[in-house]
């Protein structure tokens, strides 16, 4: 296939959000070749977000005809997990993969940027991403990092977690040990849980050890990977710390400047594609890697309680117009997401919702 139709037809293909991609501030070169190395912060060829990692550099490399070769590092091989982005803006390592809000500590809009407890589901993220405005604030953000930023995946919406005990009330948050990032892990904390922020590498050994008593991942098909179901068999729905986890590539901003134009195009789109198969392979296979959890395992799934969701939803109310209020950056993306979030939650009720609804009705459809 001709580079020219190689990129055009993954262009269309993919959800057009943003990229990125790079090499040494003084790469390596071998006959034209500039070799990017990229470090992800999940284990090497872990699936949904390890693959997608993996399928963003094979892109880059195949429509680049060669001319920018990506290595891909699993999380921890070059450095820790959590020091993929130190390194990346440091210039050890080219580009990154990860979620952005492995970073709050570094600038903490980040994590708003990442997924919002009782927000944007995967489609509105996307959405707002490219048409509402996200991509320039996250590119103001990442700035502050050294980086250029790209959408380079989205879970969709998460499980909510794994318990040894029921969650019948907030009050069963009091005192747990609970492995859960980003904002969702500063409601959890508010409702008096002791939250843990752990690489996934390390969520299975801490949850058998009884380090952790509790812990959320992403949903079956990765959970199911990571043998959660090993150490804890109380697997709850849904995931309102997560409605949709927005995955980042973010690129050296020394890396990215030195690119010719044709060469961030190439990134752009492979993120792009990257994206939408993150997405579509969770969509793929989430149903039936619940299944097997349930079958196979003795999972027993649980609904929290309406009480105990109508209590997140204030509490995360309360700890999200807190925490966007300590700084200028972080009101910024977060007044962005709310004017997004209303209009997204107007239009749902008169399709998404309404068509789920109907979807949902007694009657006998196709039999073949």
């Amino acid at each position: 296939m001709k580079r020219r139709e190689f990129l055009s037809g993954a262009a269309v293909g993919g959800v057009a959000t943003a990229a990125a991609a790079a090499s040494f501030p003084k790469p390596a070169l071998s006959q034209g070749t500039k070799r990017l190395r990229m470090q992800t912060t999940w284990p090497k060829n872990f699936p949904g977000l390890g693959t997608g990692a993996n399928k963003l550099a094979e892109f880059i490399t195949t429509a680049s005809g060669g001319a920018l070769e990506v290595e891909v590092f699993g999380g921890g091989e070059i450095v820790p997990a959590f020091e993929t982005m130190d390194a990346v803006a440091g210039g050890s390592l080219d580009m990154g993969h990860g979620a952005p809000y492995y970073w709050k500590g570094k600038v903490a809009a980040t994590q708003f940027i990442a997924s919002i407890p009782f927000g944007l589901n995967a489609t509105e993220q996307n959405a707002w991403v490219q048409f509402g405005g996200g991509q320039e604030l996250a590119d103001k953000v990442y700035a502050e990092l050294g980086c250029k930023f790209f959408v380079s995946g989205n879970t969709g919406v998460q499980a909510g977690g794994w318990f040894n005990n029921d969650i019948n009330s907030l009050e069963d948050y009091k005192g747990l040990k609970m492995r859960i990032p980003g904002l969702g892990g500063e409601v959890v904390k508010a409702a008096g849980g002791n939250v843990v922020n752990l690489p996934g590498g390390e969520i299975p050994p801490a949850l058998a050890s009884g380090a952790i008593d509790a812990t959320e991942w992403v949903g079956p098909y990765n959970d199911l990977a990571f043998g959660l179901y090993k150490s804890a068999k109380k697997y709850y729905y849904p995931g309102w710390h997560e409605p949709a986890t927005l995955l980042d590539n973010f690129v050296s901003l020394t890396v990215w400047e030195s690119l010719p134009s044709d060469q961030k195009a190439i990134v752009e789109a492979a993120n792009a594609y990257a994206n939408a198969y993150v997405i579509n392979e969770f969509t793929a296979k989430n149903n039936a890697a619940l299944e097997t959890l349930v079958t196979e395992h003795g999972v027993e799934v649980k609904q929290f309680p309406d009480e105990v969701l109508n209590g997140l939803g204030k509490l995360s109310g309360e700890v999200i117009g807190d925490l966007a209020n300590q700084d200028a950056m972080s009101r910024e993306v977060m007044e962005s997401i709310i004017a997004f979030r209303k209009q997204s939650i107007s239009y749902a009720s008169f399709s998404e919702r309404a068509f789920y609804n109907a979807r949902s009705l007694p009657f006998q459809w196709v039999s073949l």
